[in-house]
């Protein structure tokens, strides 16, 4: 099955990196995120969200795990995913990931797995799907 939606950004906190750094050409950084999802994903999630992110070029790689708490086509339950990807600068994206963690979901979502994608419109809407299964 697939859903969609689309999802907004309603809260994004930097956070310290943890442990000695490394000095390299694109900064490391952490933060955590709050997401709100609309259409046939609606909820919310929280994130751990961590990228090598140059500003000035936009180009960079983010690691994210998140964990969801909502419904996929009115199916009501948790689960966490994982997504991964590298920003271009010019909109593109390159070396996505995206996957379900495998054993997280909860309620009518037990047993889901699969994986998905987002993508981000030029008028810098945010999409998400996720192609996913129910166990039984």
């Amino acid at each position: 099955m697939r859903a969609s939606g689309t999802f907004t950004v309603a809260d994004f906190t930097p956070a310290p990196v943890p442990g000695p750094q490394i000095d390299t050409a694109v900064p490391v950084g952490v933060s955590t995120m709050e997401k709100r999802f609309d259409g046939e994903v609606t909820g919310r999630s929280t994130t751990l969200f961590t990228a090598a992110f140059d500003q000035s070029t936009e180009v960079g790689t983010y690691v994210a795990m998140e964990s969801f708490d909502g419904a996929l086509h009115g199916r009501a339950g948790r689960f966490n995913f994982a997504h991964a990807a590298t920003t271009l600068g010019d909109g593109g994206r390159a070396d996505e990931f995206f996957v379900i963690v495998p054993g997280s979901g909860t309620g009518e979502l037990a047993g889901i797995t699969g994986g998905g994608g987002i993508a981000v419109e030029a008028d810098g809407t945010h999409r998400i799907r996720f192609d996913y299964e129910l166990g039984r």
